[in-house]
């Protein structure tokens, strides 16, 4: 029994026919001799307008050859398969895009001042629609301080990623005013909240609200100031070996503008480790936080910071990960007081003369004498202005490390300075 071959279509053919066609191909022929073929039914596999593949039947001498009837079931099989195949593609190239564009909006090398150590993990779901929306950044602040951050977006896939760019660039721009965690927080809600109003029934992870912890640590003092948006709270691991979990107030999420955010200031021993993370963590190993936490704990005080990154999610990720996840391990070094000079000032115009003196004197002592003249104008017009504009209390401050020499004046204004780009008219100021 044969069907003449159509253009696209089904074609059901006898064995001799079959042995014929596969006659021109000594491969084919090869491989259909030793099953006796009796008949065969070859299918297009088409989904869409696509031709995918073709999907071939043979049935040996034992056995009927192929009536019409297998052939219309097999045109329904393999219809309902390329359908599967399709939309198995599909996900799989949009989930190879939404990880592609969510790595490329994360940092790919963090810029960190040397006295604090950092390293990160970021894992995406195995889910295929639950993959993006989690980030961190490590930003380097005035005064030896350096801002750490994690985040989750409420929300998946494409737009959970455009909304996590978003944030980002916009934690750049506020964290480069200064602003305490608390304040920057609250900027960002504002954002959020505008996002919402611009897209209100778009069902965009942005309308649905973010998470995000925000640190300010000070590297001079190991003080660290943080805040939170309905994050879960960072684990602290140290020096005896003790790892808690930090009480922070929680805050509402971002995007709901309801409750304000509330800063808590503590003090980072010398030598601990902070471990900042998304809830993805905690969820990899079920819903049980409590039990989680306890993991987490354990794999921190087991292992160096390297190792302890790598050793935290093999303890966590246990199987199948719903959720995406991020760890950011940060390990700051105390400056040491031979790093760190600070002197009160008078609001006195003869201060300035002194200022100078104390900077060139401190210079020498650190053997930076090549950078005494550049210095001694820089505090010059720094203190001159806080004198004259500024109120007390007056302080000069110098910062060194191993590639940079830090210089600071600070009054008691609640003023901060913003930097300004002079142009071409400009005179002074």
């Amino acid at each position: 029994m044969s069907r003449a071959p159509q253009e696209g279509r089904a074609v059901l053919v006898g064995a001799e026919e079959a042995r014929t066609r596969s006659a021109e191909d000594p491969r084919r022929l090869k491989m259909y001799e030793p099953w006796r073929m009796r008949s065969m039914m070859a299918v297009p596999v088409r989904a869409r307008g696509q031709l995918l593949g073709l999907a071939t039947f043979c049935r040996s001498d034992g056995r009927d050859a192929f009536d019409p009837d297998d052939l219309t079931m097999a045109e329904d099989f393999v219809s309902h398969a390329a359908v599967c195949l399709d939309n198995a593609w599909r996900y799989t190239r949009e989930r190879g895009s939404v990880l592609a564009l969510q790595r490329t909006m994360l940092p790919q090398k963090l810029h960190v001042p040397e006295s604090i150590e950092v390293t990160h993990r970021y894992v995406p779901a195995t889910a295929y629609d639950r993959a993006g929306g989690d980030w961190f950044d490590v930003l380097r602040l005035s005064g030896a301080r350096v801002a750490l951050m994690v985040g989750d977006v409420v929300g998946y896939g494409i737009h959970g990623v455009a909304a996590m760019g978003r944030l980002r660039t916009a934690v750049h721009s506020l964290a480069a005013m200064d602003l305490p965690p608390d304040e920057l927080l609250a900027h960002l809600d504002d954002l959020v909240l505008r996002l919402v109003d611009e897209q209100p029934d778009t069902g965009s992870a942005a309308t649905e609200g973010a998470h995000c912890l925000y640190t300010v640590m000070d590297l001079t003092n190991g003080r660290c100031v943080m805040a939170r948006a309905g994050h879960v709270p960072p684990a602290m691991l140290t020096p005896d070996g003790r790892v808690t979990m930090l009480e922070l107030p929680a805050g509402p999420l971002l995007g709901v503008g309801t409750l304000p955010f509330e800063a808590v200031e503590f003090e980072v021993p010398e030598g601990s480790t902070l471990a900042l993370f998304t809830d993805g963590l905690l969820r990899s190993g079920g819903d049980n936080f409590e039990a989680a936490e306890k993991w987490l704990e354990l794999a921190l005080a087991r292992a160096g910071l390297e190792d302890a990154a790598d050793d935290v999610l093999t303890a966590m990720e246990r199987g199948f990960s719903a959720d995406d996840l991020v760890l950011l391990l940060a390990r700051p070094q105390r400056l040491g007081d031979d790093q760190v000079l600070t002197w009160d000032l008078r609001r006195d115009p003869m201060e300035v003369a002194r200022a100078r003196s104390l900077v060139a004197e401190a210079l020498s002592a650190w053997g930076l004498d090549a950078l005494v003249f550049t210095t001694e104008l820089i505090v010059s017009e720094l203190v001159t202005n806080a004198i004259r504009y500024g109120v007390d209390p007056c302080s000069l401050r110098l910062i060194r490390q191993s590639t940079a020499l830090i210089c600071e004046v600070a009054d008691g204004t609640s003023t901060s300075p913003h930097l300004r780009h002079a142009r071409t008219t400009d005179e002074g100021g």
